[in-house]
């Protein structure tokens, strides 16, 4: 009966347990109550593991090389362990071993029961890993290892180091496949990584693997395969691929830190590389003067030109009644592109042709404009200041962005976070210049109103004399109200445009011509601590390796966020409703006929008793502009406050801050390179940061206090508009 019971425990079917482990019913008056249930264990532990190795049968028929690679690695523990300790039994028993022969002469079934004891858990474990397994017809690498990984985390020793087992065989058939994608840029016929436009499939990426990993691992394995397959003179180095490899060989993603190192450390040298032998500096100066000219709008006259063709477009398309042509889409807003560019230094850039708009809320219908009280926004500004402000919605009416088109190998040096801030910049550049533009317009509105008045009045304003000095005071008021408005928009964008845009690109073109004043360490060291080939020869005052230019766009695009105000939250709440309130009177003088004094023959012609009695028209007027007025001198103090405030806080450049008020999802790696790149400009000549942004807005509050205005004791709102002689009314 012993050796029934060992063949059974071997995975032998046997007449004991006719059905799984359920003892047949002729032995059971045979047996004393104590064996019956040893025997049933014992017969538990054999139905387990003929289950788990019939499952282990089935599924090493499977497509899946990750569930082919796990049931041979379980088949092989099972082989040494659990079918060895079986034998080892069988041993025992025949050399009468006293630790299972009592007495050398029978063998108590409880003694085999407590020697496969340790098996129970085990091997329960394993029957449930089956039948998950089983319950889905493919498995994807990454949802497998996630299921290993979890079910590995238990108390259990040998139930976790038996899955763990099986966890690091999977992991390192998933590695095999991502060694020959990083090195070579090659992908599988079955189970592929990444698609055909190197886009990772859903499933083939562990959770364990962070975002930034994920990014790293596209950006080498694309630019290995599309070297490959283009066909480039200057091929990775085979004693490059080889040490990538092998370093890969010395981790598992299952060890989160060790893993992103190493596919960090690929990266930086692919790229350094890259930098050497594909991507020239040609290529990114190029791409850098054609961001700056249509994202910072350094072209000033396609950059203009572009706000009056949408402009144009939002007349001629929104005010139809219905129809296709009462809609604007992406490719209206293209054609527009080009349209501005007629005239213009952009007509024949070839880099206009990698611009495009996205709408993201999709195609923008009828526009109703909103002439709202403007108390709203100036009483919510304290409320909302640490909420991200937006201004993408200000150019058309709804979310616009501006893209770039990033081809091979341009790609290399430009990410996707780059081009989100370049657009941030734009939507802020571009409002900012379309309120300019708007306020211009109706000064020369007013104007030209005023002289045609005059023609008829003389001097003075005209009207009855119950009006003439309500008529005074309205047009002083609106006068002083559009002066106020061009002033702070003059100002504040001859700052941005001169102080921040221009500087800080004269500065990347310096850094790009002298890359010596932006590292922080000698060159000499990098070299010698990088082993790619063609640095042992390059020239420390003139070599730019890929790691200091990435830093140097970085701290850029920081500076750039910066020294706009985009980067406090607090800043960007006030300026917003600014531009809404400029946009508001603007409107509101358009609604008008183009002047805040209505015509001498507007008002009065009804009939004694009427509504429309002399200066009723006057006296509403007033209070809209008296209104505009308040809550735009309640945003100019709090604007001078709030920036004021800034430059007392310590540091003034909050590293990763800028990019994170634009990007709410920026990535850590980007985060990590703005605090290398922070504490590098702390110590470089090229690099002052943070004193030189603080300079930036020193002159703004300059700019802005030129007068003493703001700093001085100053008469309240309702008491200032009353006075508009001379100066700027604050």
């Amino acid at each position: 009966m012993i050796a029934e019971v060992l063949l059974v425990l071997a995975g032998h079917s046997s007449s004991l347990f006719p059905t799984d482990h359920n003892l047949h019913p002729a032995f059971r008056p045979l047996l004393h109550p104590g064996e019956e249930q040893c025997l049933e264990a014992l017969g538990h532990i054999a139905s387990r593991y003929r289950n788990i190795k019939k499952a282990c049968a089935t599924l090493s028929r499977s497509k899946s090389r990750y569930v082919c690679a796990l049931c041979a690695t379980l088949n092989q523990i099972l082989k040494d362990e659990y079918e060895k300790l079986v034998v080892d039994t069988e041993a025992k028993i025949l050399k009468r071993d006293p630790d299972l022969v009592s007495n050398k002469s029978f063998v108590p079934l409880s003694a085999l029961r407590a020697t496969f004891a340790e098996w129970d858990s085990p091997l329960t474990a394993l029957e449930t890993l089956m039948n998950q397994l089983q319950a889905q017809k493919h498995w994807q690498p990454g949802p497998l290892i996630d299921m290993l990984l979890a079910r590995s985390k238990t108390g259990v020793y040998r139930i976790a180091d038996i899955i763990s087992r099986l966890s690091v065989a999977v992991q390192r058939v998933w590695r095999c496949q991502l060694s020959a994608f990083l090195v070579h840029g090659s992908l599988a016929s079955s189970d592929p990584l990444a698609s055909a436009d190197f886009t990772l499939l859903d499933g083939t990426m562990p959770s364990c693997i962070s975002p930034q990993t994920k990014e790293s691992i596209i950006y080498v394995g694309r630019a290995i395969a599309t070297i490959k397959a283009k066909k480039w003179q200057n091929q990775l180095p085979r004693e490059q691929a080889v040490e990538y490899a092998n370093l890969l060989e010395t981790v598992l993603p299952e060890d989160q830190y060790k893993f992103d190192l190493v596919i960090s450390q690929i990266r930086i040298n692919v790229s350094e590389w890259l930098w050497l032998n594909v991507l020239t500096r040609n290529d990114v100066e190029d791409a850098v003067i054609s961001l700056a000219s249509y994202f910072l709008l350094r072209n000033g006259e396609f950059s203009l030109a572009l706000i009056r063709e949408i402009e144009r477009l939002k007349i001629s398309r929104l005010t139809t009644r219905s129809g296709v042509a009462s809609v604007i889409r992406e490719q209206d807003l293209n054609l527009a592109l080009l349209r501005a560019s007629l005239g213009t230094t952009a007509q024949h850039d070839p880099s206009l042709l990698h611009l495009h708009f996205e709408l993201p809320a999709g195609p923008l219908r009828h526009l109703q404009p909103s002439l709202a009280n403007s108390k709203t926004l100036s009483s919510s500004v304290a409320s909302n200041s640490s909420e991200v402000t937006s201004f993408d919605d200000l150019l058309l009416g709804t979310n616009l962005i501006l893209s770039y088109n990033v081809t091979w190998p341009l790609d290399l040096f430009l990410h996707l976070s780059d081009l989100q801030i370049y657009a941030a910049l734009f939507n802020y550049l571009s409002s900012l210049r379309k309120t300019h533009t708007q306020i211009h317009t109706c000064w020369t509105s007013l104007s030209n109103a005023q002289r045609a008045r005059r023609r008829w009045t003389g001097l003075g304003e005209g009207g009855t004399a119950e009006d003439l000095e309500a008529r005074r005071e309205l047009l002083r008021c609106g006068w002083g109200v559009v002066r106020d408005m061009g002033w702070f928009l003059d100002t504040l964008l001859g700052y941005v445009m001169v102080d921040v845009v221009d500087v800080e690109f004269r500065r990347l073109k310096d850094l790009l011509g002298n890359p010596s004043r932006g590292r922080a360490e000698s060159v000499s060291k990098h070299l010698s601590s990088q082993n790619i080939a063609g640095q042992a020869n390059a020239d420390p005052s003139t070599y730019l390796d890929f790691t200091t230019l990435r830093n140097i766009h970085t701290t850029y695009l920081e500076r750039l966020l910066t020294g706009c105000l985009l980067s406090n939250p607090a800043l960007t709440a006030i300026l917003r409703p600014i531009f809404e309130v400029c946009e508001r009177f603007v409107a509101q003088v358009e609604r008008w006929g183009g002047d805040v004094l209505p015509a001498l023959l507007f008002e009065g012609s009804l009939a004694p008793g009427g509504d429309d009695k002399v200066g009723a028209m006057v006296q509403e007027r007033f209070q809209v502009v008296s209104e505009i007025n308040e809550s735009l001198h309640k945003l100019f103090n709090s604007f001078y406050e709030q920036l004021s405030l800034s430059t007392s806080q310590q540091p003034f450049m909050a590293t990763g801050d800028a990019s994170k008020s634009i990007l709410m999802n920026a990535s850590v790696a980007n985060a990590s390179t703005l605090q290398r790149t922070s504490i590098r400009g702390k110590g470089s000549k090229g690099f002052e940061g943070e004193g030189e942004v603080r300079r930036h807005v020193e002159r703004l509050l300059l700019r802005l206090d030129f007068n003493g205005a703001f700093s001085k004791p100053r008469a309240s709102a309702s008491e200032q508009t009353q006075y508009w002689e001379g100066g700027i009314s604050i």
